[in-house]
Parts: structure tokens; sequence; C-alpha cells
């Protein structure tokens, strides 16, 4: 492959589309040929250790495994693989002769529509996040499972890659300070690895090492079609890509954070765990945030020591290096865990309240509604076909619920997390049993009763029947019979409650303000 060949093939006779114009971007390990409806991709024959693409048979397998791995996920991309043949000084495109070489022809999309570039301008939006949360999820649900005996997702695997991040780190800096920082985050890694190697164990026999996309950012994520698309998955290394698909989802949860948009984030957590329920995989989330946050650390050191870099840009990698090992930093340190608890009739607005929660106070929403079906093997929004105080709304059925949301708040909490438990808890043990899991983690709890006028209730319950868009499935017999049946909070229970007005939106954000002054309280 010659940069002569490169030069001749943007020539518009070889190509049978319509050609506006051409464009060449060279990566490292590419060149990509922008034509205006198409592009074409060939792989340079270069050899990084972590890829070889050096022999003619490596680029073939590596650009059939590039098409097989991204037509997962962005299959209106990429198209189908190309020969060019001929000479370097006269090729062809699926022409006659031998094969000088190999590119993957994709669908040219707008550079506009990439999310990074939507962050730079500050369009991304909930809706955004919520999508890509949803597509993450069922990707990771839907892929193949590493074998059990394979080399993948053991812990000594697992950890092979951080230890190589701090070693070659450690070659590039010299600064007192910033050695010093790198040595706590090695320790805290290797403390961190050795009281979680039989959570790594478990997960990879449990199927959990799979394989996922490798490099979720927000540059390898673009709007097609009106559409969030996932795509450049990593074709070049199968240990980047067989890995645990919390350490997949970590990646993209780093990312956002390191752009300050820490609220998307804690979006994108919750609407993952809701549709996969790996409440679980939360455990080792901070040590892959971690490692994920060096990675990136890394890569800007090996940036800003590219021949050529003049002092200025130095500094500035080195200044970027710095603020993804201070993000490292504080995946390390034991944050301050809250457990919330909601309160009220179908319909009053607790799901309502956990939106805002996730953004305010990075909670995890765990919703009784979702997890009763989850435990029938029932998606969220599926019907049951239930009848009153029937099929999965028996009173066996409402107590095992209530021992599941208990076991998952003692999941969140462990794994370091904030937790809202959002349930009806319209009866005093159903309270008790919440306000038990905080007690036994140490961690403050408040009681959140949720308000809303009774007329309004009934037509937000009507409107949520008739669209089918919800998890709930209440409906007005349901709220009639909680009406009749509900045990009043205690005296006690109503002095240390936090009474929330969900009437309307505004109501939520005095909520949250109100919120956040009982909890200066009570510190």
């Amino acid at each position: 492959m010659s940069t002569e060949l490169i030069t001749a093939l943007q020539s518009a006779e070889l190509y049978d589309h319509r050609i506006d114009s051409f464009q060449l971007i060279e990566t490292h390990i590419s060149w990509v040929i922008l034509t205006g409806d198409y592009v074409y991709k060939i792989k340079k024959p270069v050899d990084f250790g972590f890829l070889d693409f050096t022999t003619l048979n490596k680029r073939h397998h590596f650009c059939q495994e590039e098409l097989r791995l991204n037509q997962r996920l962005a299959p209106d991309l990429y198209l189908n693989l190309v020969t060019i043949n001929g000479t370097p000084e006269a090729p062809t495109i699926n022409g006659q002769g031998p094969v000088l070489d190999y590119a993957i022809k994709m669908k040219q999309f707008p550079q506009e529509g990439l999310l990074d570039k939507l962050q730079a301008e500050q369009k991304i939006t909930a809706a955004h996040i919520t999508e890509l949360g949803q597509l993450i999820a069922q990707f990771h649900l839907n892929i193949e499972s590493a074998p059990v005996d394979s080399r993948f997702g053991t812990p000594a695997q697992v950890y092979a890659p951080v230890a190589q991040n701090f070693e070659q780190i450690r070659q590039m800096i010299d600064q007192p300070a910033l050695l010093k920082q790198l040595e706590n985050l090695e320790a805290w890694a290797k403390s961190t690895f050795d009281r979680l190697q039989p959570v790594f164990a478990k997960r990879k026999a449990e199927g959990f090492i799979r394989e996922c996309h490798g490099d979720i950012h927000l540059g390898n994520i673009t709007l097609y079609q009106n559409q969030v698309v996932l795509f450049d998955c990593i074709e070049f290394n199968d240990d980047f890509r067989w890995i645990d698909t919390i350490c997949d989802l970590a990646f993209i949860l780093m990312d956002l954070q390191n752009r300050g948009l820490e609220g998307f984030s804690h979006i994108l957590l919750n609407h993952y765990i809701a549709i996969t329920g790996d409440y679980d995989g939360l455990t080792l989330l901070h040590f892959y945030l971690a490692y994920r946050a060096m990675v990136r650390a890394k890569i800007a050191l090996f940036t800003g020591a590219a021949p050529g870099m003049d002092e200025a840009r130095q500094a500035e990698w080195l200044a970027t290096y710095t603020q993804y090992a201070d993000l490292a930093e504080s995946y390390a340190l034991i944050p301050s865990r809250l457990c919330l608890i909601g309160h009220g009739v179908s319909g009053a607005g607790k799901s309502t309240l956990g939106n805002a929660l996730i953004e305010n106070f990075a909670v995890i929403h765990i919703r009784s509604d979702v997890e009763r079906k989850r435990m029938f093997n029932l998606a969220a929004n599926q019907s049951s076909q239930s009848e009153l105080d029937a099929g999965i709304y028996t009173k066996e059925a409402t107590q095992a619920t209530y021992r599941r949301l208990y076991d998952l708040a003692q999941t969140v909490l462990k794994s370091d997390y904030s937790v809202y438990i959002d349930a009806a808890n319209l009866q005093k043990w159903q309270r008790d049993s919440c306000q038990r899991v905080a007690e036994e983690n140490g961690v403050p709890s408040i009681l959140i009763s949720c308000q809303t006028d009774e007329n309004t209730i009934r037509e937000w319950l009507k409107q949520r029947q008739k669209t089918g868009q919800d998890a709930s499935e209440a409906t007005l017999p349901v709220l009639n019979k909680q009406l009749l049946t509900q045990q009043p909070l205690t005296a006690e229970e109503h002095s240390q409650a936090l009474i929330a007005d969900m009437s309307s939106p505004a109501s939520v954000n005095d909520v949250m303000t109100s919120l956040k002054k009982k909890l200066a309280m009570a510190d």
C-alpha cells in the first residue's frame, strides 16, 4: 500500500456512483476516502503491537471483522467489502487481476451529527441519552457470551491492561505530584481488584463477558436519519472487545462525566440497568470507570509526545492527562450514599420524582413495577393480563416484589451508589423493609411522600392506560383499593418524611430544593 495508490484512488471514473468531491482523512491506522455519498476505508500496513495490519491477509481478515462487527449496530452505514485491483498507478475497484488491497465501503453521513460535535454545541438532549441507553442495553442483551473456558474475562486478563496503563504512563511523566497521584491510583486499583476477584470470576461464569463494542464514546455515536447509531466497534484486538458488558458501558459513562454531563451519565446508567437488570454490575463500575479514564489519560500522553508537537500543544495534552487522572481519582473516593424511599398511591408522581432524583442526586432508581414484571419474565411495558389481586399482583407476588426491592437496594448501596426505591409503600411493613436496608448499610434515609389531587391522579391513570407505554398497570379499581386499604404514615414517619407536592413540573423543582435543605440539616 502506497501514498501513490491512495492518490490514484481519488479519481471519479473508478467508481460506479456519483462523486461530489474527494476528501482524504488520514489516521494512524487508516486512510478514509470521502466521496460525498460513500466512504472507502483502507487499513494501513502498520503494527502497533495491539494491532497488526502488516500483511494483505491480515488486512483482509480485519476488514471482514470490521464489517461483521459493525453491521450488528450500524447495518445502514457499513455496506460491503470491495477489492482494489490493478496497479498502484492505475487501480480499479472490484476489478480483475491480483488484489492490491481491500476497502470497506460505507455510507457517508454528516459529521455534524456526531454526538461529540452536538455536545460541543450543547445540542444533546435527554431523549438522545435515553435512546442511547436503550440501544446499548439491547445490544448487550443480544450479543454472544465468551465460552467459560476461554481466556477472556479471567481475573488475570481483566487486570493486565490496567497494570499496563500504569506502567506505560509512569514512563511518560516525571513531575513528582503526578507520579505520587499515579502511585496512589495504582495502589487503589490493585487493592480494589484483589477485593473484587471473586466478583470478576462470577461475572465470567454468569456470561457477562461478551463480544462488546469496546470503544463507546461520543465520537463514535452519530444521529443518522434521526436515530442514535453506534459505529466504529473495535475489530483489531479481541481482548479489547471480549469484555464485561459493564466495562463496555463504563467508557461512555466516563466520557459524559469528563465532559461535565454528569446528569446525562446518570440517566444513561439508569435506563441501561432498568432494561438489563444488571444491578450486580454496579459492584465493578467504579473500578472500570477509573480504568477507562486512565486509558484516555495515557492516550493524551501518547498524543502529546508525537513527533513535531510544539511546547504549547504538549502542555495542552498534559492538561488533558491531568483532567482524566483527576477524574479517575474521583472514582476512588468513598461517596456519600442515600436511601430515598418513595411513598404514595399509583399515579401520585413517584416515578416522575425518580427522574428528577437521578439527575439531581445521582441515585439508582429501582421501580417496583419494572422489577415485579422482571420476576415474571415480562418486559417493562409488556402487559401481564392480570386482574386485580391476581396474576402478578397476588399477595404472595407483592411480598416477593418487596423482598426483591430490598435485595436490589442492598446491592446498590454496597456498590457505593445512592438508591431511590420507587414503590407505593402503602403498608407499614413495606416501609419498614425499605427503612431496614438503609439502617443495615448505615446510610441516611428519607421517606418522600408524593401527594397529588385525586382527580388529577385519576386523569393520569386513564391517560397512561390508553398509551400503554409505562410499566405500571394501575387502573382506577387499583387506585380505589389503595385509597381504602392504605395504612397512613405514623406520627413518627410523618414528622420525618418529606411531603412532596407532585401536581406540576414546577413543583418537582421545589421538591428537589426541599430535599437538598433537608439533607443539609441532617448533616
